[in-house]
């Protein structure tokens, strides 16, 4: 790795001596400076773009020329008469001004080489092909090249630190909810434009009165002959590994036409690679947001879902089929219908190994060593149709619906130090109806009004089954938890299970009206309400050895093992705002009153809670330029629970996780503050995002644990200790000619109130995150991007001190030779320091080799390496409120693979 940087450095050092500066500034006749003003340079030699840049809010330009060359420059502005002149290049930099005049209408207007970045308002246009140089296949290919754009660790697409949370291809919804399945299978050579439109509103009429700064989309336009036909590619490939044969088949088809759109994408594999994963799966909103998402309220209705052992990109075995579908069509200019089907499956083999030390070795916990191994099934599916009609610009109407179901399981052996042996089974079949109604109407030029609902449905039904050995004569780990959930310990096993059902209904919505004071200002009044109704049954027995069952009656918690309970929350508000812009300053003062409503009903017993709240809220944004900013904000949210931790019989998380709720829990009220800054500079190439956020949670719901060896038991309060959380993240960007460099770091500091065998503790944790990078650009060499991170995580946990260190160096390399051959690969080298003088460390390679006669050409052929080392683990080390450990993951051997792509 060290000779690789020296080389880079090198290349780099090279490449910057290679090069002079030549700058200035563009006028217009009356000696005024023009800002965004577009300057390029044609190399005389190649006819290829040299090198672009956009002109300052000062009219100053700067340009990155090769030394001893002869280059065009060409400089556009909107009313004006492009101006070209022809410069010769020697050994010193170069400053020459410049003055545009006035466009005459009557004359013929030339065209001109294509900016690759232009800016029309909030809206920031990339050209594709400016970017590309032969290698790229997908549209996430581009993207990372581009500056300001980001392809975060999630694959989630980033604009200066916003992550772009809707994406279109021609205008039209692209999976909404979603930017992965676009980046990842969109044919890069499809491209012709990326739009970015900043500060993005669904709603036109809104965009005057609302604050849509974070809103960020991308629209993808095509390339002229794109539309009426059919486009992408269709993959299939095999190969063998130890164990198996390995088949890979990718079909991508897209058409598009002014009228409607169909997308189709599916995958069918066994190497590992998911289009998308069970996580992504499960964030999928579809773009669904709750109305009153700003209010002040949060209602937390859980998440009963599998907790699979391992993600889908760390097993020793593992099948993925995705058949998914995208249509857009509109019959008329006023109507709008669109929608998706998604259906995800998956097979996986996993085993893991962890060593667990608890906190606070003062309690008498023992540290755990276990090794456990996973069969788990997934099928997913999400069906969403939209429609929006817009009669005229004062009425608009938009439906949304998203139904999910599932079907899940996970069958798991584990051998724990202390517990011994355990067959476990979890199963769970949920579904959900989502449901969306808005309406604007705008009265008058000063006059609007919004009505936004929300309908949610939702069935969840998790089974937990877990055998465990046991020896009637002897003293098992499990045996004093045992007597203590009431089971029959005269038989050779415990034989254990669970069934829950929780239903959850909620209505969302709120009606906004918008005064327009004047053209500066508005006011905002909200009447909104939220209803909510969660319904929880279980019941705990165990299987004996006739095959019969019992409901055991538990010594602990007053005998209670069993849940019906029923839980109903309202919430009816109103809410204030003052939006004023004055000056580089838009500010708005704001707050909402709440009247809330709680009830839960268990064993024939209400417990009621009513009450008001009043909740603050305000935002400062400062419009230093046009692209740099900074938005400071705070608020006062209000955070219920769901109805598992008001049930006060048992619930059987796990065979070593039991708790027991209480009723009379209280609201957490939560002070939040944040603090964003975004400078994006087109003149010097720098791009620069800071975020910083504190909260203070006050009656912060904590739980109140004892362990019995490893096996915990917990119920839950309200804690008089309030717990905190800082985090802040920054990134800055800079351009050097072909040259980019980017340094991500992070700071995250937690404090959190633990209640651990009747003792209160302070955990305390500080992590800090350095990305370094180094990436080029060229349209000819090949290009490399260097990468380093550095990771320090220090948890003071009542009593025991942790401290992790992790330095993972990573290099991608990708050559575009003889205008035919693609070789692409990555290299990650991770190694973590365990704090105690020991480190672990684990290495990733892969690398593909393709051939395609030329970059229209209809076949390509790939050969992919995947795990070249052949490695059989990775390592991971953390630590949480309740212990500090050290896991080992077992994941696929050496894959090798031929495929072949045939693009339409």
């Amino acid at each position: 790795m060290r000779n690789l940087i020296t080389l880079f450095m090198l290349v780099l050092a090279t490449t910057s001596y290679c090069q002079i500066t030549m700058e200035g500034v563009v006028r217009d006749s009356l000696n005024q400076p023009l800002e965004l003003a577009n300057v390029i340079a044609i190399s005389k030699t190649t006819s290829a773009l040299e090198s672009f840049g956009i002109t300052s809010e000062r009219g100053s330009y700067r340009l990155e020329l090769g030394k001893n060359g002869s280059y065009e420059i060409q400089i556009s502005y909107v009313g004006m008469k492009t101006l070209k002149d022809i410069i010769s290049t020697a050994e010193t930099d170069i400053t020459k001004d410049y003055i545009l005049e006035p466009q005459n209408a009557l004359d013929e207007v030339e065209l001109v080489y294509e900016m690759p970045v232009t800016i029309k308002g909030d809206t920031l246009v990339y050209n594709a092909d400016s970017f590309q140089n032969g290698s790229e296949r997908k549209l996430e290919d581009v993207l990372e090249k581009l500056p300001g754009v980001e392809i975060n660790e999630d694959g989630q697409v980033e604009v200066e630190g916003k992550v772009v949370n809707k994406l279109m291809v021609n205008g039209k919804d692209f999976f909404d909810g979603d930017t992965k399945l676009a980046t990842k299978n969109i044919p890069s050579k499809a491209v012709d434009k990326i739009e970015v439109l900043r500060n993005y509103s669904e709603v036109g009429q809104l965009r005057g009165v609302t604050n849509n700064q974070d809103n960020v989309a991308l629209n993808i336009k095509l390339k002229e002959g794109k539309e009426n036909f059919w486009f992408g590619d269709i993959t299939l490939g095999g190969g063998f590994s130890p164990d198996n044969v390995l088949y890979v088949a990718h079909p991508k088809l897209f058409y598009y036409n002014p009228k409607y759109s169909l997308n189709f994408i599916g995958d069918l594999n066994n190497t590992g690679e998911a289009a998308l994963t069970r996580r992504d799966i499960r964030n999928f909103g579809g773009g669904f947001r709750s109305p009153s998402r700003s209010s002040g309220t949060n209602i937390n209705l859980g998440d009963n879902s599998l907790n699979f052992l391992t993600t889908q990109g760390n097993a020793l075995e593992i099948e993925n089929k995705l058949a998914s579908g995208n249509f857009s069509y509109s019959p008329k200019e006023t109507l709008d219908l669109s929608g998706f089907l998604i259906y995800n499956s998956s097979r996986i083999l996993s085993r893991e190994t962890n060593f667990i030390q608890y906190t606070d070795a003062g309690l008498g916990i023992p540290d755990e060593q276990t090794e456990q191994s996973s069969r788990e099934r997934s099928n997913q599916a999400l069906l969403k149709l939209s429609a929006s009609y817009q009669p005229n610009f004062s009425n608009q109407i938009d439906y949304d619906v998203l139904v999910r179901t599932s079907n899940d399981s996970q069958n798991q052996n584990l051998f724990s130090s202390v517990v011994g042996n355990t067959s476990q089974l979890e199963e769970v079949t949920p579904y959900s109806i989502n449901q969306n109604i808005n309406y604007y109407y705008t009265l008058d030029e000063d006059n609007i009004l919004a009505f936004e609902a929300q309908h949610l449905l939702k069935n969840e039904d998790p089974f937990y089954n877990a055998i465990l050995a046991n020896d009637p004569v002897g003293d098992d780990a499990f045996d004093s938890t045992a007597d203590a959930l009431g089971l029959d310990g005269a038989l050779e096993s415990y034989d254990i299970a669970q069934n829950r059902r929780i239903k959850s209904n909620q209505l969302d919505a709120k009606l906004d009206y918008y005064n327009i004071l004047n053209s500066i200002s508005n006011l905002n009044f909200t009447l909104g309400l939220i209803l909510s109704k969660q319904q929880f049954n279980s019941n705990i027995f165990q299987f004996l050895e006739n095959g019969s069952s019992f409901e055991p009656t538990p010594i602990i918690n007053d005998g209670l093992g069993i849940n019906d309970t029923e839980y109903n929350f309202s919430d009816i508000y109103l809410g204030v705002h003052y939006r004023v812009k004055t000056g580089k300053f838009t500010i708005t003062p704001g707050f909402s009153v709440h009247s809330y409503g709680n009830r839960n009903i268990q064993f024939g017993e209400t417990f009621k809670d009513n009450f008001f709240r009043f909740l603050p809220d305000f935002e400062t944004r400062i419009q230093f330029k046009k692209s740099e900013a900074l938005t400071l904000r705070y608020d006062m949210r209000n955070q219920f629970t769901d109805v598992t931790r008001l049930a006060q019989g048992l619930v059987l998380n796990n065979f070593n996780n039991i708790q027991f709720g209480e009723p009379d829990l209280q609201n957490a009220l939560s002070h939040n503050v944040s603090l964003l800054y975004s400078s994006f500079n087109l003149f010097n190439y720098t791009n620069v995002f800071a975020r910083a956020a504190y909260s203070k949670n006050v009656d912060q719901i904590r739980s109140l644990t004892s362990f019995d060896n490893v096996i915990r038991t917990s119920t839950f309060f309200n804690s008089a200790f309030a717990d905190e959380n800082a985090n802040l993240f920054g990134r800055i960007q800079r351009t050097f000619g072909k040259i980019r460099a980017t340094l991500n770091a992070s700071f995250n500091y937690s404090k959190i109130n633990q209640f651990i065998q009747g003792q209160q503790s302070l955990n305390e944790g500080f992590t800090q995150t350095y990305t370094p990078g180094l990436r080029t650009n060229f349209k000819v060499a090949p290009n490399i991007n260097l990468r380093y991170r550095y990771s320090v995580t220090n948890n003071n946990q009542g009593g025991r001190e942790t401290k992790f260190v992790t330095n993972a160096p990573s290099v991608e390399f990708d050559a575009y030779i003889w205008k035919s051959v693609t070789f692409r690969t990555n290299y990650t080298y991770t190694n973590q320091d365990l704090g105690n003088g020991s480190s672990q460390f684990f290495q990733n390679w892969d690398a593909t080799l393709s051939y395609r006669k030329s970059r229209d050409a209809k076949w390509e052929y790939e050969l992919k390496a995947t795990n070249i080392l052949d490695i059989d683990s990775q390592v991971r080390n953390a630590a949480n409120n309740l212990s500090v450990f050290s896991s080992e993951t077992f994941i696929q051997p050496r894959f090798l693979t031929f495929r072949f792509v045939y693009s339409l």
